[in-house]
């Protein structure tokens, strides 16, 4: 079976004539309509998109088969995937987010450090969520060059040089 990814979730009902509330997980959030169908996690449901509008925190979309707001408030929490192939490729110094997941971060003297756990942003930059052995709580890893100046997905391996102390 080809990997998924996940390009967006669910918020509930938007109006009362069946479209959703869809929080987009793509960079453009109006490019999720490019990767129709969009399909839940195990496959049962697939939905051809709609853009009716931006609105705020998402995007007003109606989702092939939703005609109701009852079958659409049902839907609430509904994480819409992709298979991985149906993604473009990425210049080289670019990543999904589903790729740095899972990946073991080095630092540069071969220490392991912990593994990505998540990728998370909150404004200014993309964060590293590193857990592992020996540490007490998660580490939030700038993923910025200096911070991370190697990424290889073949190996599965990030190399790190994080600030002093944050280790």
């Amino acid at each position: 079976m080809t990997e998924l990814v996940c390009v967006g979730a669910i918020s509930g009902a938007y109006g009362v004539r069946g479209e959703v509330r869809l929080k987009s997980f793509t960079a453009e959030a109006e490019a999720i309509v490019d990767y129709a169908p969009l399909q839940t996690e195990d496959g049962a449901f697939a939905f051809d998109v709609t853009l009716t509008r931006p609105i705020k925190n998402g995007l007003a979309v109606r989702l092939s088969g939703i005609a109701t707001k009852e079958q659409a408030d049902a839907l609430k929490g509904v994480r819409l995937f992709v298979p991985r192939d149906r993604l473009p490729s990425l210049p080289d110094d670019e990543y999904y987010y589903a790729d740095l997941v899972g990946l073991e971060v080095r630092d540069t003297g071969g220490t392991v450090l912990g593994r990505v756990k998540s990728v998370q942003n909150h404004g200014s930059t993309d964060l590293l969520e590193i857990h592992g052995p020996g540490l007490n709580s998660t580490v939030l890893l700038p993923f910025t060059h200096a911070a991370v100046p190697t990424v290889d997905i073949a190996s599965g391996r990030i190399i790190a040089d994080p600030p002093e102390g944050l280790f």
